[in-house]
């Protein structure tokens, strides 16, 4: 249920999914690391979902709220490692266009290089 945090370059964060995308408490305590790692020195956040193997509409919540939290720090968000089912999800919601999503995490560190 925790979520796993590295910081493969400075000011990249990566926040590493668990198996199960539900919501509730886990919503509160991803909120807690996005605004703690926003206020600080990250200017891009990955949400690494390649544990995801359930995800309901309170998990994609999640999902859309870090986009705003992220947003509102100025800040940006991008997804990896989005397993079929999630991006299905994604797809169905018309939300794959919203977010930015990425094959790797190493994708997006030497992008901003």
């Amino acid at each position: 249920m925790h979520f796993a945090t590295s910081s493969p370059a400075e000011g990249v964060t990566v926040v590493a999914f668990p198996a199960n995308a539900l919501g509730g408490e886990q919503g509160v305590a991803l909120a807690t690391i996005l605004t703690t790692e926003v206020t600080t020195s990250t200017t891009t956040v990955v949400l690494n979902l390649s544990a995801v193997q359930v995800m309901n509409s309170t998990g994609l919540g999640m999902l859309v709220s870090s986009l705003a939290t992220v947003g509102r720090a100025g800040a940006s968000l991008f997804l990896v490692g989005v397993p079929d089912r999630v991006k299905q999800l994604l797809e169905m919601t018309r939300l794959v266009d919203v977010f930015q999503i990425r094959n790797s995490v190493s994708d997006i560190v030497s992008a901003q290089s």
